[in-house]
C-alpha cells in the first residue's frame, strides 16, 4: 500500500495562506504541532477529506524552509508525505539506492522517513507509516489526536500532484525507482506515477520557478463555489485552476 496522505506548503505567512485556503476550499485548522519549533517553523494541518494539507512558515532567520523560499522566489509547495504499510521495505529500497535521510525517526505508533531533497529532486519526499493507519478515518499522526473534528465536506481529497523539473521524465524514473511504483504516460503523454489512492504527475518547469512541487489536483463537492470563492480573494485563475500559496490548485468533481 502507498497512498498520498499530506501535501506540505511552505509560506513566509502562515496566517495568510491558511485563511485563503480556509475560504476558497473551505477547510479548518486541525492541529498545530509544537515540535516543528526546533527546526524554526510554525505549521497548521487542514484535513482535505482523509488527507491533509499543511502549511509551515518560519519563525526565525536561517532556516531550510526560509531558504527554500529565497530559492523558489516566494510561497510554494514543498514536502510530498506517503503512507506505506512496508516500512522496512520502504527503507531497503532507499538504502540500496543510496538516498539520504534527512530524518529518520520510529516510534511505537507512527515511523518517519524524510528524504534528502538533492537525492530525490522535485521537492521533499517522505514516506510514513502510521500504525492503525488502515483504517483512513483513523489515526494521522502529524494531524493531531482529534483531526476528524476538523475536517469538512467541501474537499473531498487530493487526487494529484504536480512535480515540474526540467527534465520530467528522468524525475519520474528517479522517484519511480524510489518507490517501487511503474512511470507511464497519461493521456497528455506526462509521465505519472499511479499510487492506491492519487496520481504523482510530472511536468515540465514553465514558470520561472524551477523544480519543486508545483500544484495539486483537489476532488471538491463544487468546481464552481470554488472558483467564487477565488475570484472574491482576487486569486489568479487559469481555465479553472486557482494559485493559491504559490502554488496551482485545480478542481475535479468529487
Amino acid at each position: 500500500m502507498l497512498r498520498l496522505r499530506q501535501i506540505a506548503l511552505v509560506a513566509h505567512d502562515l496566517d495568510a495562506v491558511t485563511a485563503e485556503l480556509e475560504a476558497v476550499l473551505g477547510l479548518a485548522i486541525a492541529h498545530r504541532d509544537p515540535a516543528v519549533g526546533v527546526f524554526g517553523l510554525h505549521n497548521a494541518v487542514m484535513p482535505a477529506g482523509q488527507q491533509f494539507i499543511e502549511v509551515v512558515a518560519p519563525t526565525r532567520e536561517d532556516t531550510a524552509a526560509g531558504r527554500y523560499l529565497d530559492r523558489r522566489a516566494g510561497d510554494g509547495g514543498y514536502m510530498v508525505i506517503l503512507q506505506c504499510d512496508d516500512h522496512a521495505a520502504a527503507k531497503k529500497r532507499v538504502d540500496e539506492l543510496g538516498v539520504r535521510k534527512v530524518i529518520e525517526q520510529d516510534t511505537d505508533h507512527y515511523g518517519l522517513m524524510q528524504l534528502h531533497p538533492r537525492d530525490t529532486g522535485g521537492s521533499f519526499l517522505e514516506i510514513d507509516l502510521q500504525v492503525g493507519g488502515d483504517d483512513l478515518d483513523g489515526p494521522w499522526e502529524p494531524a493531531g489526536p482529534e483531526w476528524q473534528k476538523a475536517r469538512t465536506d467541501t474537499v473531498k481529497g487530493i487526487v494529484a500532484a504536480e512535480i515540474q523539473s526540467d527534465d520530467p521524465e528522468a524525475l519520474a524514473s528517479r522517484w519511480g525507482r524510489i518507490l517501487g511504483r511503474a512511470v507511464l504516460p497519461d493521456d497528455n503523454g506526462r509521465p505519472t506515477i499511479a499510487l492506491d489512492n492519487a496520481t504523482l504527475r510530472f511536468v515540465t518547469a514553465d514558470d520561472g520557478r524551477g523544480e519543486g512541487l508545483g500544484g495539486i489536483d483537489v476532488a471538491v463537492a463544487s468546481p464552481d463555489q470554488f472558483a467564487l470563492a477565488a475570484a472574491r480573494r482576487n486569486l489568479p485563475i487559469d481555465g479553472g485552476t486557482v494559485s493559491l500559496g504559490g502554488v496551482r490548485i485545480t478542481p475535479v468533481p468529487g
